[in-house]
């Protein structure tokens, strides 16, 4: 089992910020930074003071600040970039990384962001996606001094020169999503990586049986995916202090014992626990307040090292 904290920088965050919690959990000993990619708050609060960062900007930047960490989206919108470009993103992170980094990528949701910032959102999102990642995939994959070319419903490349190469070969893939069947066949043709929210045992159970299917349908081994959960987290050594990082997460301790992860250090590992025996390898600790590092220190000291 590994532990990755997950952060939501639009909902008010500068990079200073987020440099500061992404070494502080380099320094604790986590095995990931991985940050959102919106450009608008969900949380009315504030009203996303003082203003979004972009993510790969911010990784970039984050990269030659950290030295072991890895880091990544969780995860990139297929509706905010060109595939070829972002390959060229991710493969100059990587790059900038020394070999740390790891691709997210979704369909988009949040349409209102769409709106205000004149990005286009299509009804119909899935194909997006489904080329970006054949895209992105196939250029990285291309034998230097070779070109590319691909023709879709989405998108057009003729004779791309598929460079930058990354570090890594392959840069690991990160697909999410609770779809039943479309998800799925997306995760065993592209992704080391499956990631879903907190659920029920039985849903969680579900989830990972429809990757295993996904899996042999293409004679694929479910083995070579990581399955890992993300959920918003509130933990403490008292009831106060968990109550204040609910708050801080726009929830209630209540709520987040169900879909997230809150209470004691002892609640959190029976939890954590459990789902390491539904099939899960990593955790993603959603931390929403960024000046909070006594909760990263007392998941690194209490919660971490009870758990093999």
């Amino acid at each position: 089992m590994d532990f990755r904290i997950f952060t939501e920088p639009q909902n008010g965050a500068t990079y200073s910020d987020q440099l500061r919690l992404a070494t502080a959990a380099e320094q604790l000993g986590f095995d990931g930074f991985f940050r959102s990619d919106h450009y608008m708050t969900m949380n009315p609060r504030n009203g996303g003071l003082p203003g979004p960062t972009d993510s790969w900007t911010t990784l970039g930047a984050l990269a030659r600040e950290t030295s072991t960490i890895r880091l990544g989206t969780l995860v990139s919108s297929a509706t905010h970039r060109v595939p070829a470009i972002l390959a060229i993103q991710v493969a100059q992170v990587d790059e900038m990384s020394n070999g740390r980094i790891e691709l997210g990528l979704g369909t988009g949701w949040f349409e209102a962001e769409h709106r205000a910032y004149g990005i286009p959102f299509p009804a119909k999102r899935f194909g997006m996606l489904e080329e970006q990642l054949e895209v992105i995939t196939g250029l990285w994959a291309t034998p230097v001094g070779e070109t590319y070319s691909f023709s879709g419903d989405h998108y057009e490349l003729v004779n791309a020169p598929a460079l930058p190469k990354p570090v890594q070969s392959p840069v690991p893939i990160i697909v999410g999503g609770s779809g039943p069947s479309r998800t799925p066949a997306l995760v065993a043709r592209f992704a080391h990586e499956y990631n879903s929210w907190v659920a029920s045992p039985e849903t969680v159970s579900e989830r990972a049986g429809r990757i295993a299917n996904a899996c042999e349908a293409i004679g694929r081994d479910a083995s070579e995916v990581v399955l890992s959960i993300a959920g918003a987290t509130a933990v403490g050594a008292t009831d106060a202090d968990v109550a204040r990082r609910a708050d801080a997460a726009n929830s209630t301790p209540e709520a987040l014992r169900e879909n997230g992860f809150a209470g004691s250090a002892a609640e959190v590992i029976d939890k954590v626990s459990a789902l390491a025996e539904l099939g899960i390898s990593r955790i993603y600790f959603q931390v929403l307040d960024f000046h909070d590092v006594d909760q990263l220190e007392f998941l690194a000291g209490e919660v971490v090292p009870q758990i093999g």
